[in-house]
């Protein structure tokens, strides 16, 4: 059995999993939160959204770096590569998911609710779009 196989190695992928969730829904309640936030203080959509990932880009990758995958890698390295691939989950297919919930409603912040739930569905489409790419590319292991 490889030790990609090995039942050791799925319960350490298992334990990242959950790490990356917890991380995430942590940096969620920050990233809506300051959307809502900034929102409320009269930004447009667009304008909020990308200040509130922004500002949750720091966090996430501090936390990720040294809790989630606990890395050594380089971190400079890592860190061009973390915010490219967070970038466009972020600011490309959050919006797009976004701009297509809402649309689709035909509603555009008409319903709080919808646009909760619109960032709910953009934010799982780039937090699986990020998890994948983190463990693959940004925070590779040194033993494959």
């Amino acid at each position: 059995m490889s030790e990609k196989e090995s039942p050791r190695s799925k319960r350490r992928d298992q334990r990242k999993l959950l790490r990356f969730a917890v991380v995430g829904l942590l940096n969620t309640g920050l990233d809506v939160g300051l959307l809502f936030v900034f929102l409320g203080l009269g930004l447009n959509l667009w304008f909020a959204n990308a200040l509130s990932t922004g500002i949750s880009l720091v966090f996430s990758f501090f936390v990720n770096r040294s809790f989630t995958f606990a890395s050594s890698g380089r971190a400079l390295h890592q860190a061009v590569w973390f915010v490219l691939v967070t970038l466009f989950g972020l600011w490309v297919l959050q919006p797009a998911t976004m701009f297509l919930v809402l649309h689709a409603a035909d509603a555009l912040l008409a319903n709080p609710w919808l646009m909760l739930s619109a960032k709910g569905l953009a934010t799982l489409v780039s937090m699986s779009w990020n998890y994948l790419l983190y463990n693959k590319l940004v925070f590779r292991s040194q033993q494959r």
